[in-house]
């Protein structure tokens, strides 16, 4: 959060049951002898009681978004992250013109794990003393993309091809205006994931049968080859998590409530999720009061409260945070059709 006008500090988590730490993911950027270095690419994965293990500072006299308070062992450290670096990508997203706190706010909303482009200190400074667009230095289009097709009469519109004798390889040929093409799948993409399942280890017969099992929907994680190849080249995996989810039909609201005289008109329950877990859920909207005039519905599960995530509260301390503002709120929802879709593919 904001402490004051001279900077901006968040802890962000680290996993100390982490697995095997990767090596830096680099990729070197032509100096051409002007002293810019090497920009970096780091997945962090951590569990959701754990944390990032840096914190990110906006500091006066300072450019960009700013690595800070490495923790001696976390994730972060172990990663390669270092002191100083600059943080110019959350998620494939471009960041070093952005609003500190709208920064942090990606970080906090991608969960358990988050994709980070940095560059060092030294480099970073030279790169804008320069007058270089840093926007340029970056890949165009990092994140695979998760995609719902819904059958036809005709099929789903795409078909499978492969290496013969080959597991797991698997490139789609889209027909033109198909389900396929109108759910955004691109032509000639990579299959990864079906329904939520990696298909690493599927031979094209197991893979047929598992899309004859599917019914009338079926969801892919796809990557192009030039997503495919910049994973590859780095040893990292291609996860739904860093997915561009903008092609599916099931969306997160924001609702903005101003409190009226007789309150927001609901009520947040604590239930069982579909998952497992333990969620918050709203119910009993009154007709007329701001939650309904604001789009809620009945069994809406709540995400965030004000911009904050809320995994990992319980019902008393999420009620403390709707209440933390007396006269408004801003809520993020999601209804038990798309909770139920998220939940199926992980």
């Amino acid at each position: 959060g904001l402490k004051g006008d001279k900077k901006s500090i968040v802890k962000f988590e680290f996993n100390p049951k982490d697995g095997i730490d990767n090596p830096a993911l680099s990729l070197t950027e032509d100096t051409d002898g002007e002293g810019v270095g090497e920009l970096r690419f780091y997945l962090l994965s951590k569990g959701s009681a754990e944390t990032f293990g840096f914190c990110l500072h906006e500091e006066l006299g300072c450019q960009g978004h700013i690595i800070r308070q490495v923790e001696l062992g976390g994730l972060a450290q172990r990663r390669g992250l270092q002191d100083g670096d600059r943080l110019l990508q959350v998620n494939g997203h471009f960041v070093d013109h952005m609003d500190h706190h709208r920064v942090v706010q990606k970080i906090k909303t991608s969960g358990n794990q988050v994709l980070l482009a940095v560059l060092d200190g030294d480099s970073y400074n030279a790169a804008k003393a320069l007058g270089r667009d840093l926007s340029q230095m970056l890949p165009a289009d990092i994140r695979p993309r998760l995609c719902h097709v819904v059958r036809d009469k005709s099929g789903f519109g795409f078909s499978v091809s492969g290496p013969e004798g080959t597991k797991g390889t698997f490139q789609l040929s889209v027909r033109q205006d198909g389900p396929a093409e109108r759910a955004g799948v691109p032509p000639g993409s990579w299959l990864l994931e079906l329904n939520g399942a990696s298909v690493r280890s599927y031979s094209h017969a197991q893979l047929t049968r598992k899309l004859k099992q599917s019914g009338n929907t079926v969801t892919l994680l796809v990557a192009s080859s030039a997503v495919e190849e910049f994973y590859r080249l780095r040893g990292l995996r291609v996860m739904a998590a860093l997915a561009d989810t903008s092609w599916l039909p099931f969306k997160v609201r924001e609702l903005h409530m101003v409190k009226g005289p007789a309150g927001y008109g609901f009520l947040l329950k604590e239930d069982d999720c579909s998952s497992g877990t333990t969620g918050q859920f709203l119910w009993d909207v009154d007709v007329g009061l701001p939650a309904e005039q604001a789009g809620m519905k009945e069994g809406d599960r709540l995400l965030a409260v004000n911009g904050e995530s809320i995994e990992g509260l319980d019902h008393h301390q999420t009620v403390l945070r709707i209440r933390a503002h007396d006269d408004q709120v801003t809520l993020l929802v999601i209804d038990p059709a798309s909770d139920a879709f998220y939940q199926s593919v992980g």
